[in-house]
């Protein structure tokens, strides 16, 4: 995907963001590690899938990520999605026993969240590359600051979307939301390491919908949709 995918009202930020010192420092940063032989995800052409599949007009609910799924074939650019095929991750797993929990749906079988995104769920990561086997490889190198750019955009914007901050690094992100203005959820990391700290049993999607619907807004379908069987051809 490249830049000229990403909806059309997100490009005055985009511009402005494009334009700056930081980012542009941050894309030599990239190039380099490329030139050295490091093995980047998600690839160049889906780092911005978050903003090509949901505009800013249409976002209800931002999701806050850390940096993408480092293994190879996982991140394509939703924070904790995974394409049709890949094993679901154990953090994503975390978020659908909550999911039956709270609202009582069907685990899915895949984890791919691209039907949360078309309609209006930001699965926004805070870094938008890795290095293959390097969690965090990429953190300080500039993303941070253009996804605060997003989010500052998103706080002053927009009114009443809802913000699902999970876990310490999430919660940092989003300390300066209005909560005049935004319905702000926090609970631990879904990882395995920490759901159990509170994530687990959050209620937050079926207080999302609560949130959306007394404003007048519909309520997400968090069910995520059966992918149909691969055709099977028989080969003579």
């Amino acid at each position: 995907m490249t830049e000229s995918a990403v909806d059309s009202s997100w490009q005055d930020l985009l511009e402005r963001e494009f334009a700056q010192d930081y980012y542009c420092d941050l894309m030599v940063f990239l190039e380099k590690r490329k030139a050295a032989g490091a093995n980047i995800f998600p690839p160049q052409r889906v780092w911005f899938s978050a903003l090509a599949s949901t505009p800013l007009t249409d976002v209800k609910v931002v999701i806050l990520g850390q940096d993408p799924y480092h293994a190879e074939g996982q991140a394509h650019g939703l924070c904790f999605s995974v394409l049709p095929g890949v094993k679901t991750p154990p953090s994503l797993k975390n978020i659908y026993k909550e999911l039956h929990r709270d609202l009582h749906l069907p685990i899915p079988r895949h984890g791919c969240l691209d039907s949360w995104a078309k309609q209006g769920v930001l699965l926004l990561n805070t870094v938008f590359t890795v290095e293959e086997g390097k969690a965090g490889s990429h953190q300080g190198k500039g993303w941070e600051r253009f996804s605060e750019a997003l989010i500052s955009t998103l706080n002053t914007e927009r009114e009443g979307l809802v913000f699902m901050l999970w876990g310490a690094q999430a919660q940092k992100k989003g300390a300066d939301i209005d909560q005049d203005r935004h319905l702000v959820l926090r609970a631990a990391h879904p990882s395995p390491l920490s759901a159990h700290r509170g994530f687990l049993g959050c209620g937050h999607f079926s207080q999302a919908n609560a949130y959306l619907r007394a404003r007048g807004q519909q309520a997400v379908d968090w069910q995520i949709p059966v992918l149909p069987e691969p055709a099977f051809q028989l080969i003579p």
